[in-house]
């Protein structure tokens, strides 16, 4: 009677209580393994990670400036995600800094990019693009052609930097065979705003640089465009900036990444909606980072002349590639997987749009 109406003898008490531990030893535990493969892959709802991320302080870099200044990034990537910010003036400085291990992502050039590719021996992805075009080789009114430069210094952002690499290869091009060192002309790789300084006092004729510097250098600086950059590019489209993220912290963390994209996105959706608030927000975070304010016309006339996308035009990048390899900066022009563009297609799915291709 006792064991038909379900009152288990003591002896069969212990074996059910046993059981019952057994099970909720074993529910545990796969609950444990789940949680820990969520928190490896930056998944899970209690994870906890520090994203160090890289910018400049350029128009240029307007969607991520935008990002860090209306909170867009710390939006998309939630309360469990520590954003940790990093400004430079170069690419090599964001390459030296992603090296040595002070940041995790960042956006940078495509020469940079490549140069920290090729360092890493592969162990960083190229994500997300961010800007096409807005770079232009501004001259003094009195050169007319390529022929007019010989015996000129012309400046550069930096030896190796993506314009850098625009200059020389164009003055090969143009039958001055420009190399790394030496030749027709005389490179000066020097920071932006130094060109600019430069180019006033006449210790420079003329610089290939990105905007704002290159409307600086025509209005402030009395000079004229040359070559505009996107002439030479076809379609007119080329990368100028991207998103670049270590391949260890993209592997641990998709899904932090997939939402730093996302909030990309939105700035660059805020470009295109409202871009009056937009460079107003760029304004401001340049000022705040440089103590120096940027004139709205200035950010005006850069904004004109720049395509904000997230595609990062991944044949120009092998462009790129192939043209720093001739000039001697690479050994090879082998980009393998450089390219993981399916977090973000992933991104413009739920947006609604069109993938884009590596």
């Amino acid at each position: 009677m006792h064991i038909r109406t379900g009152r288990p003898l003591p002896r069969q008490r212990v074996v059910a209580s046993l059981a019952i531990a057994v099970a909720l030893s074993l529910a545990l535990a796969a609950c444990g393994g789940s949680s820990k493969s969520k928190s490896s892959s930056g998944g899970g709802s209690n994870a906890k990670v520090t994203l160090r991320l890289g910018y400049f302080p350029n128009v240029t870099h307007a969607p991520a400036i935008i990002g860090v200044e209306n909170g867009s990034f710390a939006s998309k990537l939630g309360s469990n995600v520590k954003l940790e910010l990093q400004t430079f003036n170069s690419g090599s400085e964001a390459t030296t800094a992603l090296l040595a291990g002070a940041i995790d992502a960042s956006f940078v050039g495509p020469n940079p990019a490549i140069n920290a590719y090729q360092k890493t021996n592969g162990d960083i992805r190229v994500v997300a693009g961010t800007a096409s075009g807005g770079a232009y080789f501004v001259v003094k009114p009195s050169i007319n052609s390529a022929a007019d430069l010989k015996g000129k210094k012309i400046g550069t952002p930096g030896a190796g930097n993506t314009q850098d690499v625009a200059l020389r290869t164009w003055l090969n091009k143009n039958g001055l065979h420009e190399t790394k060192d030496g030749g027709d002309v005389t490179i000066v790789p020097e920071e932006n705003s130094v060109s600019l300084t430069a180019f006033q006092s006449g210790a420079i004729d003329g610089a290939w640089v990105p905007e704002p510097w290159a409307t600086r250098l025509v209005t402030e600086g009395g000079g004229k465009v040359l070559v505009d950059e996107k002439t030479l590019w076809p379609k007119g489209q080329y990368v100028t900036t991207l998103l670049m993220v270590k391949r260890e912290f993209l592997d641990k963390h998709p899904r932090v990444i997939h939402n730093l994209i996302s909030g990309l996105a939105d700035s660059i959706a805020l470009i295109r909606s409202n871009p009056t608030e937009a460079k107003k927000l760029v304004g401001a975070g340049i000022l705040k980072v440089t103590n120096k304010p940027l004139k709205p016309s200035l950010i005006d006339a850069s904004f004109s002349n720049i395509l904000f996308t997230l595609d990062p035009i991944a044949s120009s990048l092998q462009t790129n590639a192939d043209n720093a390899k001739a000039l001697g900066y690479l050994k090879s022009s082998d980009l393998g997987n450089i390219f993981q563009l399916t977090t973000l297609n992933n991104v413009l799915k739920e947006r609604g749009e069109p993938p884009v291709k590596s």
